[in-house]
């Protein structure tokens, strides 16, 4: 069986309403964050904007964030700094596996 649409959750089918009201924020907040480049939701073919179930967890991290006092401008760089920490742990993580393989190389030799 094919998997639907709603499994996938990188899958843009949320309007700004639909989102609205699901999170309880205003729609022009919304479309701050896009302004900001803080969520970047998809377009439409006719220019609307267009949720992911992940866009839509991260718009409510967003919200938790600023509910702490944070600025659109600092949440942006959370984000930011946030993605660049699992980007080097990735890269950590790859190379101890590099360093157990040669280990395990050598102590065959």
């Amino acid at each position: 069986m094919a998997p639907l649409p709603l499994d996938d959750a990188n899958m843009p089918l949320f309007t700004v309403g639909q989102v609205s009201e699901m999170l309880e924020v205003q729609q022009a907040f919304l479309r701050r964050l896009d302004e900001f480049r803080v969520v970047r939701p998809s377009r439409s073919a006719g220019g609307q904007r267009r949720y992911t179930r992940n866009e839509i967890v991260a718009v409510r991290y967003v919200v938790e964030l600023m509910d702490d006092g944070l600025t659109l401008s600092a949440v942006r760089r959370v984000l930011q700094l946030e993605a660049r920490v699992r980007q080097l742990e990735a890269e950590r993580d790859e190379l101890r596996a590099q360093i157990a393989r040669l280990s395990a190389r050598a102590h065959e030799r």
